[in-house]
């Protein structure tokens, strides 16, 4: 007995054919096959000998004359899509074979340029000690700027108290008083993080050379932050 979609595709078959003419009807059924076309939902809309235009990019279905699938495609839309998904696959691959061969590049340049772990500790230290040093003069500009800006609002204060208003010069002052203090704070922030991206930098480093060296883990005192001299 068939099932009752198959019921339904024989009867369509069975429709199809009885509404081509005789000829036709007969040469599709010698050939034993017909083709039946869905809508969007997936849902089977006619059968016949051909696919109308309208529906040539839809999903289509061939049967034999008792109902039973011979054949099916996909729709233009699934293929498209199929074909978007493979492209996506294809380019992650690829992606990823660019990733593995800049981590060997990267890998091999680590070994290349150093002999030791301890040689890289040396050049973390001489970066941080640059960093160090423009630390310190940064600070240096950023108390300058402090002192100045207390003066002004001294001597403001005390204009204030003696019933005078501040002068276009001493406003003109405390605003570049402050802001020569907000740019070195600025500064030193930035230094700050600098310093801060150089530790986890080298640390990253030094643990994957142990790494490719063969060596196990880091003891916590070969990675220890050389601190920032204040």
């Amino acid at each position: 007995m068939l099932s009752i979609p198959q019921a339904a595709l024989a009867a369509a078959l069975a429709a199809a054919l009885a509404a081509l003419p005789a000829g036709d009807a007969l040469a599709q059924a010698k050939k034993g096959k017909i083709v039946c076309w869905k809508d969007k939902s997936g849902k089977v809309v006619g059968c016949g000998d051909t696919v109308p235009p309208e529906y040539q990019d839809a999903a289509t279905k061939e049967l034999d004359r008792r109902g039973v699938t011979r054949g099916t495609t996909v729709s233009a839309e699934e293929q498209a899509k199929v074909k978007a998904q493979e492209a996506e696959a294809a380019k992650k691959k690829e992606e990823e074979k660019r990733r593995l061969a800049e981590r060997r590049r990267q890998d091999q340049a680590l070994l290349n340029t150093f002999s030791n772990a301890k040689e890289i500790d040396l050049k973390r230290d001489r970066e941080l000690q640059v960093l160090d040093t423009q630390m310190s003069q940064l600070r240096v500009q950023h108390k300058a700027a402090m002192d100045r800006e207390n003066d002004v609002k001294g001597r403001m204060e005390t204009a204030s108290k003696s019933g005078k208003p501040p002068t276009d010069g001493q406003k003109e002052d405390l605003a570049r008083a402050e802001a020569d203090r907000k740019k070195a704070e600025a500064n030193i922030a930035a230094k700050e993080k600098e310093q801060a991206d150089i530790r986890k930098r080298y640390a990253d480093m030094k643990q994957r050379y142990i790494e490719l060296r063969g060596g196990g883990s880091p003891t916590p005192a070969s990675t220890a932050a050389v601190p920032a001299k204040k």
